[in-house]
């Protein structure tokens, strides 16, 4: 089968030829689901079991591309288990179609500066562009998720359904945590989940562009969107944020809230943050895990959103004059961030209002953005309690909350409340 040029060129200059598809089961797929896998020997056939639960015109469809990975100086654990996964791997029976990539053995190892989880899926989402099926007229949909997870029993035709019903090329799937247990570790994730939930609904808030999860189970986009943005970078960690990032600075990135990928709630230390470390922290009691973003900086965000995007970009003074009576330090912020520069720059190459307009969309990205919240918090609205920030955003939001807590930190099951609070709302 031809690769198109696009896909071709893309592999030509961006992809390694280190690494090749082992089990390759010598056909082409619609869809493809990437997954890193280092020293997860155990958790493995739990995320291979869930997707077996899956329709089976959809598994007939889709292949699960597991990259097996190490780096050379991992430890000689992490080694033995991940040759654990690869005997597994070779001798698997399974409906799923399933494949492998050894990123492990020697000569096939990870280099000691790129080792981690971007790379990892660089390389799975780089050679999956080999085996999609491009003489189909269906979209080939690009999903990636993580070994300590499972999915729900329509996760696929879900994926299915609305990358074709609502024409998506880039989309996170919902995503929720187990938190049936009362033990210490799913007291962190809910904890955890609170602030990621409360964290996108006050982008939401502010009607940022960016305003979606970042978490790396939870991507999709397709081979062409994939390409368009030059790939997965090989981050170490936050290789989601700034994947989704640049998907986002050119498609609207989709929410699919109809099927949920279910992330573990343990401690890991595979990255030196997101999920798995937070949780560490949260257990070590090295953070206040009941402190969130004070509102107000949400506030203040949307009213600079509103200003930067519906204004004219031809006056800096005017400019930080206007941003200076939403709030002084954001125009200390824009200051710090060059914007007469950027201004200076965008004028000089762009007319159109249409163009200026994307210009500014990709300067203000969500780094910006996070990087405000932090400035804010920072210069002049530090956090506060986690239940009474909920309690204000969801108050400005005009969202009904009927949950009754009196004591500053509540009980378990009111946390809990406030979790599945935010789900409901996010669904």
């Amino acid at each position: 089968m031809q690769i198109p040029n696009k896909i071709s060129a893309y592999l030509n200059k961006r992809a390694s030829d280190k690494w090749i598809i082992e089990n390759d089961p010598n056909r082409y797929f619609q869809k493809i689901i990437v997954v890193p896998s280092i020293a997860e020997s155990q958790n493995l056939p739990v995320l291979i079991n869930s997707l077996e639960q899956n329709d089976d015109l959809e598994l007939a469809n889709t292949l699960l591309l597991i990259v097996v990975n190490n780096g050379i100086p991992s430890s000689e654990e992490v080694k033995i288990d991940n040759q654990k996964t690869i005997a597994y791997l070779k001798n698997i029976k399974s409906k799923l179609n399933i494949s492998y990539i050894d990123a492990s053995n020697p000569g096939k190892e990870m280099d000691d500066k790129n080792a981690g989880v971007g790379l990892a899926r660089k390389i799975g989402m780089d050679l999956a562009l080999t085996k999609f099926n491009y003489d189909s007229k269906s979209k080939r949909i690009l999903i990636c998720t993580d070994t300590d997870c499972t999915v729900d029993l329509n996760y696929l035709s879900e994926i299915s359904r609305q990358f074709t019903n609502s024409n998506y090329e880039a989309a996170v799937v919902n995503f929720a945590h187990d938190i049936s247990s009362n033990d210490e570790e799913t007291k962190a994730i809910i904890c955890y989940e609170i602030f990621l939930r409360y964290y996108v609904l006050g982008l939401s808030y502010a009607k940022s562009d960016y305003a979606f999860h970042t978490i790396g189970s939870t991507m999709i986009c397709t081979s062409e969107a994939y390409v368009k943005v030059e790939g997965m970078n090989k981050r170490k960690a936050a290789e989601d944020f700034y994947f989704l990032e640049k998907l986002a600075k050119i498609y609207p990135i989709g929410k699919i809230n109809s099927t949920f990928v279910h992330p573990s709630e343990r401690s890991s230390w595979r990255v030196p943050f997101g999920t798995g470390r937070s949780v560490e922290k949260y257990l070590s009691n090295s953070r206040d895990k009941y402190l969130l973003y004070d509102p107000k900086s949400f506030l203040i965000l949307k009213k600079w959103l509103e200003l930067f995007f519906d204004g004219p970009l031809n006056d800096f003074t005017s400019l930080i004059s206007k941003a200076k009576k939403i709030n002084p330090a954001i125009a200390e912020f824009l200051i710090q961030q060059d914007l007469e520069n950027f201004e200076a720059k965008v004028l000089k190459k762009n007319t159109s209002p249409t163009e200026i307009k994307k210009q500014k969309h990709y300067w203000f990205d969500a780094f910006k953005t996070l990087k405000l919240i932090h400035y804010l918090r920072d210069a002049t609205y530090p956090n506060i309690n986690m239940f009474d920030a909920i309690d204000e955003l969801l108050q400005s939001m005009n969202i009904r909350n009927e949950i009754e807590r009196s004591p500053e930190i509540p009980d378990f099951e009111i946390q809990k409340e406030y979790l599945l609070l935010l789900r409901k709302i996010q669904n």
